[in-house]
């Protein structure tokens, strides 16, 4: 339970479904929200999107310096890539990546989903992938390769995509399935799987931001949609769910907002302004 007149000092926004609706800026009313709640609380994007796929949105926010005197030492970090990379959210330059080996993770995953096409981030830079992706779906420079050199070196994050089913039919295959060495989540809009090193997810990194900021989870307010937002919204003091998340999301949250097409993050931020 929260005290009367809690307000967040730590708001941590996912990014698509939650602040953007596919490929539209924020709404008027989102942006207006997110800015004035800037003024009084540090606000974190915490993304599944690598860092060459944040900076638009971070400039559409106006996130990028400091807000209240309470922070003045602290830069602002941007958690990208569900969790294994963090961005200085001011300089635009990487904090730093936790990496593992691709070999292990895209083989468990090839042999639950048949045909599936893999690309392995390149921090900064964008993808390599061993198959075409749909246009547009992926961020940055983008380096057909072969298996050796698409295994060959450690990556913060490996994306799988099956051109074969729905998102439900990723989920039933995908179920039960060790994906050695790293946290596997799915995405509810496309027949996609993401992995990153095990242990790290953007709970993991936002705990790490609340450390470095010296705000207690219990003053942690986290907003998402998606499979890769559960264990944020479980974590902070606060877990808010869009209204359009999957019931499992909602399960994890304190409570439900609007949807993203309903400026359902603008109406959670408003009470706090």
């Amino acid at each position: 339970m929260r005290p009367p007149g809690w307000q967040p000092r730590l708001i941590a926004l996912d990014i698509d479904g939650t602040t953007v609706h596919e490929r539209r800026p924020p709404s008027p009313r989102v942006l207006a929200a997110v800015r004035e709640i800037g003024r009084h609380a540090v606000v974190t994007l915490c993304t599944g999107r690598t860092v060459v796929g944040v900076g638009h949105v971070l400039d559409q926010l106006g996130l990028g310096g400091r807000t209240d005197d309470r922070y003045t030492d602290v830069e602002h970090t941007t958690v990208c890539s569900n969790g294994a990379v963090v961005l200085d959210t001011g300089t635009r330059q990487v904090r730093y990546a936790i990496r593992f080996e691709p070999g292990p993770v895209v083989e468990a995953v090839r042999e639950a989903l048949p045909g599936a096409v893999f690309g392995c981030e390149e921090v900064g830079v964008g993808q390599r992938i061993g198959a075409p992706f749909p246009d547009g779906i992926l961020a940055g420079r983008v380096r057909l390769v072969d298996e050796a050199e698409l295994l060959g070196e450690p990556t913060p994050k490996v994306v799988a995509y099956w051109p074969h089913g729905t998102p439900d039919d990723v989920a039933e295959r995908m179920a039960g399935v060790e994906v050695p060495g790293a946290e596997v989540t799915l995405d509810h809009e496309l027949p996609w799987v993401s992995m990153v090193p095990e242990g790290v997810s953007k709970a993991s990194a936002l705990a790490e931001v609340a450390r470095v900021l010296g705000v207690p989870r219990t003053d942690v307010l986290a907003v998402g949609d998606g499979d890769n937002d559960r264990a944020m919204l479980r974590w902070a003091g606060l877990g808010v769910a869009m209204g359009q998340a999957p019931p499992e999301v909602k399960a994890d949250a304190d409570e439900v907002t609007g949807s993203v097409e309903e400026d359902g993050l603008a109406a959670v931020l408003e009470r706090y302004l």
